[in-house]
């Protein structure tokens, strides 16, 4: 009796592994069947025509998966970084189903970048991320925006004017208000740092040397490892130190300034502040935030509550 008992264990153990292998790869497939996609051919990458004030121009995108239900597009931050530094998400996005596009903004990595200062600033933005959506055909059915850094003003802003398009939204490692984010580096992440080596920091702000390759020596020595990305510099993944190496000067001082301590000088980003029209985004919001980040963690928790 009992070796039959087992041998019934065994075959149902068996026959309800081979059910659930035979439904992960029929899952498997789905996930990776690009038959019938216009991108078929080239991998998942569309460049997208998009108009603007200055002309027409094209965006790189990639598409990775496909899922109708779930499609996140990735807003990569900066201003002028590049999609490079998502690229992880291919660890960990197609184990959950994810359909996800990867997507350089205008002036960034395979996009076009056009030389034009007056296209640099947020709403000739959120005017490229809806043609984007359009192009992608992503809709409320389907469309999820994920937003890092400076992407998560930009997806704050899209909400704001199209949040009709949205399923749902994602607002990683971005405060509400650069006046609160620049306070918060310079009253919690400066006093942080060794005290010599934030004089010297200051020491470079004040004359405004910021090309100065001691201070990049400095910021990339003592601060980065800190609260950009917590890992021996000679440890960080390969697609990170691409995108750093790809950043577009020209965008991220105009934007952000070049002060790596807040938002400097006459940088169009340095009064932006939505705290008071959060109420109006109705669609579901995740909201993240990290102990060690620049951005204020206990900012972030209030974000989201």
């Amino acid at each position: 009796m009992r070796s039959k008992i087992l041998t019934g264990m065994v075959l149902f153990l068996v026959l309800q592994f081979s059910a659930n292998f035979a439904q992960s790869q029929t899952d498997c497939q789905k996930y990776l069947d690009y038959r019938g996609r216009s991108d078929v051919l080239s991998g998942g990458v569309k460049m997208i025509p998009i108009k603007t004030p200055k002309g027409s121009f094209k965006v790189w995108t990639k598409r990775v998966g496909n899922n109708p239900r779930i499609k996140v597009l990735l807003l990569h931050g900066g201003p002028g970084a590049t999609h490079e530094y998502f690229e992880c998400a291919d660890s960990y996005f197609p184990r959950a189903g994810i359909e996800y596009y990867y997507y350089d903004q205008l002036g960034s990595a395979y996009s076009d970048q056009p030389n034009d200062t007056s296209l640099w600033n947020i709403p000739r933005f959120v005017e490229e991320v809806e043609q984007v959506r359009k192009a992608l055909g992503l809709n409320n059915d389907n469309f999820y925006l994920l937003g890092h850094s400076w992407g998560g003003i930009l997806a704050v802003e899209y909400a704001l004017k199209y949040q009709q398009h949205l399923k749902g939204l994602i607002i990683s490692n971005m405060m509400m208000s650069i006046p609160d984010y620049i306070k918060y580096a310079e009253e919690v992440l400066g006093p942080q740092l060794d005290p010599g080596v934030l004089a010297e920091i200051k020491a470079f702000e004040a004359k405004q040397d910021y090309g100065n390759p001691r201070y990049m020596e400095l910021i990339t020595t003592y601060y980065y490892p800190e609260h950009v990305l917590r890992m021996p510099l000679e440890a960080w993944p390969e697609p990170v130190n691409r995108s750093f190496g790809h950043l577009n000067g020209q965008i991220y001082v105009m934007m952000q300034g070049p002060s790596e301590f807040g938002v400097a000088g006459d940088a169009t980003l340095k009064n932006w502040d939505r705290k008071a029209e959060l109420s109006g985004i109705s669609v579901p919001t995740l909201v993240i935030g990290a102990k060690y980040d620049t951005m204020d963690p206990k900012h972030m928790e209030w974000v989201a509550s």
